[in-house]
C-alpha cells in the first residue's frame, strides 16, 4: 500500500516537472514570437501604468463605459506624448543638418576662438601648448572639423530616412496603441491574473508588483521627466541667447543629465567658455548663471517633488543601470536599465526581510 502510494507520488511529480518544462518552453517560444514588437509591448505597459490614474478618472466620469474611457485616455496619450515627440525629432534632424551646413561652410569656425585663447596665454604657456599639441592651429581646426563634419554629414545624409515613417515604425506604433487600449481597459483583471499565476507568497507577489508600478512611475517622473525639463531649460536659454541649434543642445543636455554631479553642465559649461573666448562675455555670463542657478538646481528641487517615495536609488546605481541598459537594449534601455535595477533592489529587500523573519522565529 505504501509502495503504491509512493509510486503514484513519483508519477505525479514527474508529470508536474514535465508540465513545468513544457510551460517554460512554450513561454520562451511565445516570447520569441513577440520579440519583434517587444519595444511596442514595453511602452504600452509603461504608458498604461503611467496613465492608469487618468483612465480611472475618465471611468468615474463615464461610469460603466470602459471602452470609451480607454479610448479617451489613448487619445490623450497621442496628443500629449506622441505628437510632441514626433515634432521634436523632426526639429532635431533639421537643426542637426543645419549645424553641419554651417560648420562645412565655415560660418561656425574653431580657428578664431582658438587664436584668441592662444593670444591670451603667456608666451611660455603658448609655446608649451604648441609643444604638447605638436600641431599648429590650422591642424587643430582640421581635427575638430574632422570630428564634427563627418557626424553632421552622416546626419544630413540620413535626414530623409530618419524623417520618414517606415512601415516597421508605423506597425510598432499601431501595435503599441492597440495594446495600450486593452491594457487600460483590462488592466485590473490582468494584474489579478498575474498575482494568481506567480509562484510566490501573496505578500511577496503584492510587494513585487507594487514595487514595479512605483518603479515605472518613479523612473519616468524622476529620471525621464527631470531630464526633459533640464533639456527644455537648456534649449530655452540657447534660443534666447541666439545660439546655434538650441533644440539639439537641449536634447544633448537631457541625455547627459543622467550623469551625476556633472550632468547637463557637460554641455552648457563648454558653451559658456566658448562664448567667453569668442568675445561674447555677456552671453557667456548669462549662460553660466542660468546653468548654475536654474538648470543645475532643477534636479535638486524637482526630483524629490516628482518622485517622492516612488523610487529610492543611489545616483551611481541609476547611472550604471542607465548606461548598461542603453548598451544592452538600445534606446529602450534608457528606461529598462533603471527598472531592472529597482526590481533588483526590491527582490533583495524581500529576501533579506524574509530571512530576518525566519531567524526571528527560530
Amino acid at each position: 500500500m505504501t509502495s503504491d502510494r509512493k509510486a503514484g507520488d513519483d508519477v505525479r511529480t514527474s508529470e508536474d516537472r514535465s508540465f513545468l518544462i513544457l510551460l517554460a518552453a512554450i513561454s520562451v517560444a511565445f516570447g520569441w514570437v513577440l520579440w519583434p514588437f517587444s519595444g511596442a509591448l514595453l511602452w504600452a505597459i509603461l504608458l498604461a501604468i503611467i496613465f492608469a490614474p487618468l483612465y480611472r478618472r475618465a471611468l468615474e466620469t463615464l461610469p460603466g463605459k470602459h471602452n470609451l474611457a480607454a479610448f479617451f485616455t489613448v487619445v490623450v496619450v497621442i496628443v500629449m506624448v506622441l505628437i510632441p515627440v514626433a515634432v521634436v525629432i523632426a526639429s532635431l534632424v533639421d537643426q542637426g543638418g543645419e549645424l553641419y551646413q554651417r560648420v562645412q561652410s565655415g560660418e561656425i569656425s574653431f580657428a578664431h576662438p582658438l587664436q584668441q585663447l592662444r593670444s591670451a596665454l603667456p608666451g611660455w604657456a603658448a609655446s608649451l601648448s604648441d609643444r604638447l599639441a605638436r600641431m599648429d592651429l590650422s591642424a587643430l581646426k582640421e581635427r575638430l572639423s574632422g570630428l564634427v563634419v563627418p557626424a553632421g554629414q552622416q546626419l544630413a545624409g540620413h535626414a530623409i530616412n530618419i524623417g520618414q515613417l517606415t512601415l516597421e515604425f508605423v506597425a510598432s506604433l499601431l501595435v503599441m496603441l492597440y495594446l495600450l487600449f486593452f491594457l487600460l481597459r483590462d488592466g485590473e483583471d490582468l494584474s489579478a491574473r498575474i498575482r494568481d499565476a506567480l509562484p510566490l507568497r501573496p505578500s511577496q507577489t503584492a510587494e513585487i508588483l507594487d514595487a514595479f508600478t512605483l518603479a515605472v512611475r518613479g523612473t519616468i517622473k524622476g529620471i525621464v521627466l527631470v531630464a526633459l525639463i533640464q533639456g527644455a531649460l537648456g534649449g530655452l536659454i540657447f534660443w534666447l541667447l541666439g545660439l546655434t541649434a538650441p533644440l539639439l543642445a537641449g536634447a544633448l543636455m537631457a541625455l547627459v543629465s543622467l550623469l551625476p554631479v556633472l550632468g547637463s553642465a557637460l554641455i552648457w559649461v563648454p558653451a559658456a567658455l566658448y562664448l567667453f573666448v569668442a568675445g561674447a562675455v555677456t552671453k557667456g555670463l548669462i549662460l553660466l548663471a542660468f546653468g548654475t542657478f536654474v538648470i543645475g538646481l532643477a534636479d535638486n528641487f524637482l526630483r524629490p517633488i516628482l518622485v517622492g517615495q516612488s523610487i529610492q536609488m543611489p545616483s551611481y546605481v541609476v547611472l550604471l543601470a542607465t548606461l548598461g541598459g542603453l548598451a544592452t537594449f538600445g534606446a529602450n534601455g534608457f528606461v529598462i536599465g533603471p527598472l531592472v535595477a529597482a526590481m533588483f533592489l526590491t527582490t533583495w529587500h524581500i529576501f533579506v526581510a524574509s530571512k530576518a523573519q525566519q531567524g526571528a522565529r527560530k
